[in-house]
């Protein structure tokens, strides 16, 4: 499709009912990376060239408005099921969702659920994650309101009012506030028993409880060989050779630590064989201590790859219990929701825990590194169907209501996608992320320019997450020409019908669109925009891999 093309199909009204339901880029929207809420719901301000020049050449079109650009991927079938799922997640109805502040489910009779559970806003806590999950699984009524973790903002003087220690999750029931995952889940249970109708967490019995019991130290002790592995360097806690990895030799040593680590993780899996199915109970559901182990479990994989070229779901390892387990977890849309993945992970972990140390396996290590953080093409059109080390297609690898919209079914009755047509795949992906990335452009805009030469300036206070800024100005000199560019990025992602990536045409768009003097700022503004893109915040990976990718197309046109 050409751009002159897709340009006049652009320029209708869009309708107010669409104005109400898109949400805006979420992951850009939150506090970790330097919004507030309030912020991105109020008016955009300073917003300069809303209708920006047109190209030069004889072919010329004008740049769409950011409400044009909403309103041509609206009127997809993919943009009309994001709009209508909005809604229903607006009532409490509708999916999962990262930013969801009130769960209500098909069968609740509760309009105001009686408890409030305080969460992250960005989706960074493992054990607001574990929260989640079980209620997604049990279906309890809740409301929910969004904190800040201390690593990338300041928490409300209205939450330290009512938690003064800052933990989260905590939830409040008739004033009462109540700290501690474990007990918060452990309660949510024992108040929605199998009685009203809703699944129990907890076993039943005196075996079962002595077997939760015996997993749920096994996990603490699974997560103690993780700390000892990850966030301390290796030569100061023994095995292994170190000297010779400093001479260029032992790669494929393995340190005390990442034995340890090893052997307690296969514990784990041998734990998973002993059961009929998926979990480590006979059920046909996770229960609690499935939801404790996997959100730690996930942050193990992407830190194991990345700091010590370890690949857990390779076959290699021969975890088969685990890689059964994570799949039947990838089954569930719910765990979608709140699934980070691996970049997030390696940018999330270290103000929680800790700097991880390189070590392990050191040529692994470098090609892990490089694919998660995009610097070896992972992030470059064009993208490869699945991602290596990120198994994309277990199960939904995007909201059901997206896949539904464009007929994309699962394969069998197992639940994955690995056979689901890649250029109808490539199309959804693409799709929502022009419309997450339209629903609130210019404040995305104002956001990206914080990365220009005259940005990110924060006065007041630093935060342990490196990329976070929350208190950074915009340059306000580039930010008309960022704007330009990121509808320019958001006209590309809509041209479905280019599948690698944009023609010269839409090359030659944003080259001529933004000023010489500019281009730099422009650059640096995008790469800061893209390198803040977080899972599942902002979008779920198959699809917030296709915005990381197309900014790189932007970033490297320009360059």
């Amino acid at each position: 499709m050409s751009i002159r093309h897709l340009v006049a199909n652009v320029g209708r009204k869009v309708p107010n009912s669409m104005k109400l339901s898109i949400a805006g880029l979420t992951t850009l929207l939150s506090f970790s990376y330097g919004f507030t809420s309030s912020s991105f719901l109020s008016p955009s301000v300073g917003r300069a060239n809303s209708f920006l020049h047109s190209m030069s050449s004889a072919t010329s079109v004008a740049t769409p408005s950011w409400e044009e650009l909403q309103s041509t991927v609206g009127e997809t079938p993919v943009g009309q099921a994001l709009n209508k799922e909005v809604d229903l997640r607006s009532q409490g109805r509708g999916s999962a969702h990262v930013q969801n502040r009130k769960r209500l489910f098909q069968s609740s009779n509760e309009d105001d659920p009686p408890i409030t559970l305080f969460r992250d806003h960005a989706g960074w806590c493992p054990y607001c994650q574990k929260t989640m999950l079980l209620i997604e699984e049990k279906q309890v009524p809740i409301k929910i309101e969004l904190v800040p973790m201390r690593s990338y903002g300041d928490k409300p003087r209205e939450f330290l009012q009512k938690v003064p220690n800052g933990l989260l999750p905590a939830i409040e029931v008739n004033g009462q506030i109540i700290t501690e995952s474990s007990v918060i889940m452990e309660l949510l249970d024992r108040w929605h028993p199998p009685e009203d109708g809703y699944k129990p967490m907890m076993p039943q019995d005196a075996a079962g409880t002595q077997r939760y019991e015996q997993l749920a130290r096994l996990e603490r002790e699974l997560f103690s060989w993780w700390c000892t592995s990850i966030f301390r360097p290796e030569s100061m806690i023994g095995g292994g050779n170190p000297l010779a990895k400093l001479m260029g030799g032992g790669d494929g040593e393995m340190s005390g630590s990442m034995q340890g680590f090893l052997d307690c993780i296969r514990k784990v899996d041998a734990e998973l064989k002993q059961t009929k199915g998926p979990w480590f109970f006979d059920a046909e559901y996770p229960t609690m201590i499935d939801f404790i182990y996997v959100s730690h479990v996930e942050r193990m994989l992407a830190s194991c790859a990345y700091w010590k070229g370890l690949n857990l779901r390779d076959p290699k390892w021969k975890l088969d219990g685990i890689n059964r387990w994570l799949e039947a977890f990838e089954k569930k849309e719910h765990y979608l929701a709140f699934k980070s993945d691996y970049y997030t992970h390696v940018k999330d972990i270290p103000p929680q825990y800790g700097p991880g140390y390189d070590g392990g396996f050191e040529a692994d290590r470098k090609v892990f590194s490089s694919s998660i953080v995009g610097a070896n093409g992972s992030w470059t059109l064009p993208l490869s169907h699945d991602d290596p080390l990120q198994p994309l297609y277990n199960g939904p690898p995007l909201p059901l209501c997206v896949l539904e919209s464009l007929d994309i079914q699962p394969d069998s009755e197992n639940g994955a996608y690995e056979k689901a047509d890649p250029s109808t795949m490539r199309k959804a992906c693409r799709l929502m992320a022009a419309w997450k990335l339209a629903g609130n452009g210019d404040k995305v805009a104002r956001f990206a320019a914080r990365g220009g030469p005259d940005g990110a300036k924060n006065p007041r206070k630093t935060f342990g997450a490196e990329l976070a800024d929350p208190y950074a100005a915009t340059d306000e000199s580039v930010l008309g020409s960022v704007d330009e560019a990121l509808r320019i990025v958001c006209l590309a992602l809509q041209a479905t019908d280019q599948p690698d990536q944009p023609d010269a045409e839409y090359q030659e768009m944003l080259k001529d669109a933004i000023p010489s003097q500019n281009t730099p700022g422009v650059v640096s503004s995008i790469v800061y925009l893209r390198d803040r893109v977080g899972v599942p915040r902002d979008l779920p990976l198959a699809s917030g891999r296709y915005l990381r990718a197309y900014l790189n197309w932007a970033i490297d046109t320009l360059s």
